[in-house]
């Protein structure tokens, strides 16, 4: 008999991975509305907002008001491409900062117009000022199973990266099923492996749902010891560097495979259903997840 985690983080994704590809813009109040509603069910961290060119994502224009706004609570995550988005973010008294690169060269060049390699080279100094600094950093590491330009990316390439930032002193990685293509089996494989080779470091699984295996990932991610994973409030997401990538996985869904497990959380289901009515009339999707539609029905 497999064993599963007593108790499970979940990182909410949803103000940042989520709406980084909305097209309706979302106003700052009501993202605002949004992340205080997951506080109040019970989320601990949360990806807040990056801070990227609004030349390349509109919706994260308004990083600032929100860090400015955001009520305190747990760890509050910002993403950032760079030096200057570092500072940006550090002005703002950023002190939990996530950076983000692609296993696949193809997937990174479109992304931030650089290789892996030399994303790396640019990533070690501002991690080690961050370090030094006492903040908080998670390593986000995309295509890590497969690239939509590249294909199947070979397990030895993303150990050999994640390797790299664990010698750089990252606190967290974040290992992405970009584009939805992983299965289960590639899953428990991948994280066995990383549980192997990591085992003080914080792992946290990432899965996007383009083709309904998100829930099918988790699963398999728990059997092999995965106590963390990044998740949506109503499966909102989509990587605009990554054709094709639906939503990621949905927070509330989630939700109900752990507590159906009795696997401990700490987030009521139905208060991050009531965070996602906060964003529904603004978003240019329907809501389509499980869990959400139960809530709904029983209003």
């Amino acid at each position: 008999m497999f064993s599963l985690p007593k108790n499970v983080t979940l990182i909410e994704v949803g103000p940042r991975d989520g709406l980084q590809n909305e097209k309706n813009s979302i106003p700052t109040e009501a993202k605002l509305s949004y992340i205080h509603a997951l506080q109040q069910a019970g989320v601990q961290e949360m990806e807040l907002t990056s801070f990227v060119s609004p030349n390349w994502v509109p919706q994260m224009a308004d990083a600032r008001e929100i860090m400015y706004h955001a009520k305190k609570k747990g760890r509050q995550i910002v993403l950032v491409p760079n030096e200057k988005g570092m500072q940006a973010a550090l002005n703002v008294g950023s002190d939990s900062l996530a950076v983000f690169i692609g296993v696949s060269d193809t997937f990174n060049v479109k992304n931030i117009n650089r290789s892996t390699a030399d994303s790396l080279t640019s990533l070690r100094p501002l991690i080690q000022q961050l370090k030094e600094d006492g903040c908080y950093v998670r390593a986000c590491i995309s295509t890590a199973f497969h690239c939509p330009y590249e294909g199947a990316i070979k397990p030895e390439r993303t150990l050999a990266l994640c390797h790299q930032f664990i010698d750089m002193g990252v606190d967290e990685l974040s290992i992405a099923d970009t584009d939805g293509m992983a299965n289960p089996v590639d899953c428990y494989s991948l994280f066995s492996s990383l549980k192997a080779m990591f085992p003080g470091v914080l792992l946290t699984a990432h899965f996007h749902d383009t083709r309904k295996m998100g829930i099918a990932n988790v699963f398999s991610s728990l059997q092999a010891g995965i106590d963390r994973f990044d998740t949506s409030a109503g499966g909102l997401g989509g990587c605009p560097f990554a054709p094709g990538a639906t939503g990621n996985v949905a927070t509330e869904d989630v939700l109900y495979l752990l507590h159906s497990l009795h696997i401990e959380t700490g987030i009521d289901i139905d208060g991050v259903c009531h965070a996602v009515d906060k964003l529904a009339p603004y978003l240019c999707r329907p809501i389509e997840t499980a869990m959400y539609k139960f809530y709904k029905e029983e209003q």
